[in-house]
Order: C-alpha cells, then structure tokens, then sequence
C-alpha cells in the first residue's frame, strides 16, 4: 500500500501513507498513522480453516503490536478523539493508500482478514476449502452476517463486489494488483468479458474462485480492501456519493464526515465477530481550527495524536510529563528515494549510483529524522519474511558518487531535475543539498498535493526524475514488495523499472511451493534490485505517539488492519 500515504504514507498506502515528518505543530499530521491493535488469537468465532499462514513459519515474525501505557482513568466518558489525515476515499475497490485503508477496514470487511498475527483467519468466510492443486478456493459463508441496513450477506453480494472492482467503469487502481490472479478478472479489466469467469455463486452461501496457479499468497490479497464486500442497493441507489452513507458490515459505521474537518465512526451493534466495539463513538479529526495540536492534546481535547520526528525525542524523554504517554510503534515499510527511469538521466544506472552514494542517509537520519525511523539498507522491512540484515549497506562515499556522475552519459549535459514530494520541502532540502554540493546538480522540490501524487507516478509521462515515498506492507510477504514496486506489469511500479529476467524471478516465486525457496527467490530479486539501485532504501518507518492512559487496548499495528473495536475506556 503506498505510503502508503504518508502514507502508506499505506498502505495501506502507507501508504503511506511519505518519507518522513509531521509538519509543525497547527499542521495536521502528515505521516499517515497506522492504526492499532492488541494481540490476541482467538477473538474469532467459528473454525478457522487450515490454509497456508502468512508468513510462513520458516520466516521472521513481523513485528507485534505495540501496547499503550493504561494508568488514569477519566472523569467522564468522551467519544476517542484521534488527529488524523483524511482519506482520498472511502470506497474500498478505490482504496490505495493507507490513509484510506484506516478507514475502510473499520467500516467494511470481507470473506477473510489479518488478525493481530497478521496471519490470515476468517470474517465473513467461517471457512474455506481448496482444491488439491492449490487453485480452487470454496468459501462458506457465516451464517447471520448482515448489512447494517438488516439485510443477509450473501455469496451474490461478493461476486457484485468483486466484479464491480474489476469492472473498468470503476477505474480501480488496485484491482489488477489484488484480483489479478482470479481466472478472468484481467478480462474484464481489459474489457474482454463482461464477467469474471473464476467466480461462481454455487449457492446463497458459498463462493467459489478459481485462480490461474497455485500461490500461497492469494488469501493474504483477498485482506485487501479491493476484495471487501459492498451493497449492489446502496450504490445503485445512492450513486457516485455511496461511499459516504454506506451500508456496510464492519464493526463501525460511518455518522458523518465533513471534508477537510472531521470523520466519525459509531459502532456497529450488529457486527458479527467478538469482541464487538467497545467505544460508542470515534472521531478523527483532520484540522486543528489553528490551535497547535498539542495544544488540544494537552487540554484534553484529543485522547490520540501522532508525534513529529523533531518532536519525539523531547517527548519520550524520562524527564518531560509526556513520556508516559508515548508509544514507539514499528511499521512494516520501506521509506525510499525513487527515480524515473523512463527518461534521462536515470534511465543511466551510473547517475543512479551515483546519487545513492552522494546521500549521506545516516546523517539524514539521525539529524533530519531525529533517529525516529530505522535507516534502511534493503527493500524488505524487518520482521517481513526473506529481510536480510546481512545485505552491505549502500556506502557514502562522495568522490566515487563524482567519478560515477563523471562516467554518466548525461554527465556533460545533465539536466534540471525536478524532486516531487509530500512531505514539507524543507524535509527534503537536506538530501538536495549534499546533492547540489557533490554532484553539482540543480533542483526544484515540488511539494505536490497527494490524489496529483500518486497518480502521475505510473504514469509513463510522470513528469518528475526523483519522488520520495514509503511503501507499507499490505500483508506480511515479500511479493507485495517485490512484485509490487518492481514487476514491469505492476501498476504501483512507479519509478518504471523493467527487466525481464527480474519478472522470470519474480512469476518464478509467485508459484514456488517450498516457502525457504520461494523466500530466497525474493531475497535474490532484491539483491539484483539493489544492485541496479532500481530505488535508494532510506529508512524503515517508526512512528511515536502520545496516547492518554484512560484508553485502553488501543494498539499500534505493524500494517493496516481493523482494530479499534479492541479499545476501550478506563472508567
């Protein structure tokens, strides 16, 4: 997911949702916050089918959730009012950005979904059956699950859904991505077929799909918003605004939401799963009014808010009042320098090398950053099966960055490179700096509002040579990296990187049935991708936040997954 704005950066995102900090205080956050939540196995009824986990058992676990420090309690109940970003949209087969997914993930649902393991377990679907062969998937529908209207979830409804995402008048970024793999879908994507031939209604509560080859990873996709569950009714009746009064299945529903100002949840009384929501009301809060949001924090006017990267080390400090308050939450991303390698300079390997090793990433994050993120030296994140921590380190080394530059094509007539970024320019001014200073380039950071953002990055007239933006993990395996940013095919291969040997590898491990082989597939995918230096790693995103301690059970997952039906309050 990208950045999964800020995203990501993402997811989702990521998104992200993006690179780095939040702006100053009396600025909404812009790191897209990912959301939290407790581990605990068995808060699912029914059986939880045998499929294959993920991550596979031979991989590293990602990284837990991270609790919230419980002490006080309140003086009277308040809805939980968490500093937010607002979403590009609120329709889960539009979804993207993680941003988004935060909000989506609350409200709808679909026939499987990550728990607090993120491994893959039951929602909608109490259970499921796979062929012999790994290719035919029957879901059996749990019995009870309504819409909030009242109306019984039925396999129909998720063969509309699924359909209606693949459908082109839709205009889904995402579909190809996460429905590509069913039988048909890249058909009617395409306008060849007017349905999707892998799924079939076999009867009111069964669903079947049939995919093109056996990949472990295929439920794991099915997690995504893309393949959630929507009201044919509700969507025909409200038309293009639908996704703003739903009647969806989540453990929230949606009061309201005032663009640019405020988005509020109420939980769902009919929700299906235990443990129903806890909290009555939740309100995100996207604009400060021109009050600091510390400010409203400090008053008691907000019970969650995300803490820049400048700020954070005053706040965790032993000695500052806050410090008790805040929580160091890990996040399955990679943060990164992109280039666009579709036209000069960076379609040259030797001008990308060269500004990798002009980059003086450490100092970027220990000064710039504030030591909050993790630097990075890979694609995959730690805790993400196949990360390798043994991969060499991308050196600093500005006299072989001038020799390669040297050695560039362009190196006589380099052009006037153009940075797009949603961060603050300041935030990346540091980089084009040391840039500017080893390799003599000249610059102009674009600071470009996210929708304009992330849609003329695949663009093939992308305008920019460099981009910054963090991709988070939309399910614990290497192929939503690999594959995702760096098949030729991928929608989300923004810097346009394309090698046919990469693609054999990578079609190679999307079929691989051993896991150690398949993770070592990926890891050798990457290795090439670095060496190429198809993207600069910066940093792994951690993010800090203050939490008041009346809230309880509120976590910080590693991705994007529903979770606030978990928290509650102290009394």
């Amino acid at each position: 997911m990208k950045a999964r704005l800020y995203t990501h950066w993402s997811v989702m995102l990521l998104v992200l949702l993006a690179l780095a900090l939040s702006a100053c205080a009396g600025a909404p956050p812009t790191p897209t916050p990912v959301p939290t939540f407790p581990p605990a196995p068995s808060e699912r009824k029914g059986e939880t089918p045998t499929a294959t986990p993920v991550p596979p058992t031979a991989t590293p676990a990602p990284p837990t959730a991270t609790p919230v420090p419980a002490t006080a309690t309140p003086t009277r109940q308040t809805p939980l009012r968490i500093a937010y970003s607002e979403p590009l949209t609120l329709d889960p087969a539009l979804c993207g950005d993680a941003v988004s997914a935060t909000y989506i993930v609350e409200v709808f649902s679909g026939l499987v979904a990550l728990d607090r393991n993120l491994n893959v377990a039951a929602d909608i679907a109490e259970r499921w059956d796979v062929s012999g062969d790994g290719t035919v998937y029957t879901f059996h529908l749990r019995k009870g699950v309504k819409f909030q209207d009242g109306r019984s979830v039925t396999a129909q409804d998720f063969k509309y859904s699924l359909e209606r995402a693949a459908d082109p008048a839709t205009r889904s970024q995402t579909a190809s991505m996460y429905l590509g793999d069913i039988v048909g879908a890249n058909d009617k994507l395409n306008r060849k077929a007017a349905a999707v031939k892998g799924i079939q209604v076999l009867d009111e509560n069964t669903l079947q799909i049939t995919i093109d080859a056996h990949k472990s990873y295929f439920l794991a996709k099915l997690t995504y918003p893309t393949a959630f569950v929507v009201d044919k009714n509700n969507i025909e009746r409200e038309g293009a605004s639908w996704s703003q009064k739903p009647n969806a299945t989540g453990p929230f529903k949606l009061k309201e939401y005032v663009p640019k100002q405020r988005l509020v949840l109420v939980k769902n009384d009919n929700y299906y799963l235990d443990p129903k929501p806890q909290i009555e009301q939740i309100s995100f809060i996207f604009a400060s009014g021109g009050t600091p949001w510390a400010t409203l924090y400090a008053n008691g006017e907000l019970e969650v808010l995300q803490v820049s990267d400048a700020a954070a080390s005053q706040v965790r400090d032993p000695s500052d009042p806050l410090s008790k308050e805040t929580v160091l939450a890990s996040v399955l991303s990679t943060c990164f320098v992109g280039f666009n390698v579709r036209k000069p300079p960076f379609d040259d390997p030797k001008a990308r090398q060269a500004f990798a090793q002009a980059i003086n990433r450490r100092q970027f994050v220990d000064e710039q950053l504030k030591m909050v993120p993790l630097l990075a030296k890979s694609i995959l994140p730690p805790g993400m099966p196949g990360y390798n921590d043994a991969l060499p380190d991308i050196p600093y080394n500005p006299e072989r960055a001038k020799q390669l530059f040297a050695q560039s094509k362009y190196a006589s007539q380099f052009p006037r490179l153009t940075w797009a970024t949603l961060n603050q320019v300041a935030t990346i001014q540091p980089i084009v700096n040391t840039l500017k200073a080893s390799l003599g380039v000249d610059f102009t950071v674009r600071q470009v509002e996210p929708a304009a953002f992330w849609g003329l990055l695949p663009r093939s007239d992308n305008p920019y040579h460099l981009f910054d933006a963090c991709w988070i993990a939309d399910y614990p395996d290497p192929e939503n990296f690999i594959a995702s940013l760096f098949r030729s095919n991928s929608p989300t291969n923004w810097s346009g990187y394309s090698n046919p040997d990469l693609d054999q590898s990578i079609a190679q491990a999307a079929v691989e049935q051993n896991a150690n082989q398949r993770v070592k597939l990926y890891q050798q995918a990457e290795q090439k991708l670095l060496e190429e230096l198809a993207m600069i790693p910066i940093t792994h995103e951690r993010q800090v936040w203050l939490v008041k301690p009346y809230v309880k059970g509120l976590e910080f997952p590693p991705t994007v997954i529903s979770h606030l039906r978990y928290a509650s309050f102290g009394w």
